[in-house]
């Protein structure tokens, strides 16, 4: 997410560079950059894991076709919990807090957040990677499987990143 941090920052106007001077305003548009940035990162993985569906796809019809009806419950398991890791992704909360809300968020927990959207990235490979895995699979009901422990694995660490903006655990 630095890249893109940086690179929005580089990409700012002769009149956004000079409004950087006015006191406050900095650390204001500064916020805003590194939320527009998450929103990027954020975009970009659920759009890798879009792919995923492509893959679960492939194995429903050749599970249809070939007869195996018992793992396509497994699959649709997998698709069901992939949208909802997308969506969760994707509409995941900025660490925005309006002036009058119950609940602030603090700039700790805001870098914290980043922090753990850069980190999401392994979690989201390890999907695209059990993916790829039970399409080449021999065995498509455990590759599945495998796969939809991976997916759990980041749908449970959002619930994480949810519990850092909300402060309750």
């Amino acid at each position: 997410m630095d890249r893109i941090l940086d690179k929005a920052r580089g990409g700012q106007n002769f009149l956004e560079r000079i409004a950087n001077k006015i006191p406050g305003f900095k650390g204001y548009r500064d916020k805003e950059l590194r939320r527009d940035a998450d929103r990027i990162q954020r975009e970009h993985l659920a759009t890798l894991l879009e792919e995923c569906k492509g893959s679960l796809n492939g194995l429903s019809s050749a599970a249809s076709r070939s007869g195996d009806l018992g793992v396509i419950n497994d699959i649709e398991t997998a698709r069901k919990r992939l949208d909802k890791v997308i969506n969760r992704i994707r509409y995941a909360d900025r660490g925005y807090a309006g002036f009058f809300d119950a609940i602030k968020v603090d700039e700790d927990k805001l870098a914290q957040v980043y922090d753990f959207d850069e980190r999401l990235l392994s979690g989201v490979d390890a999907i695209r990677a059990a993916a790829r895995e039970a399409a080449a699979a021999a065995e498509v009901k455990p590759a599945v499987q495998t796969m939809v422990a991976a997916i759990d694995a980041v749908d449970s660490s959002l619930a994480h990143r949810e519990s850092i903006l909300t402060g309750i655990s």
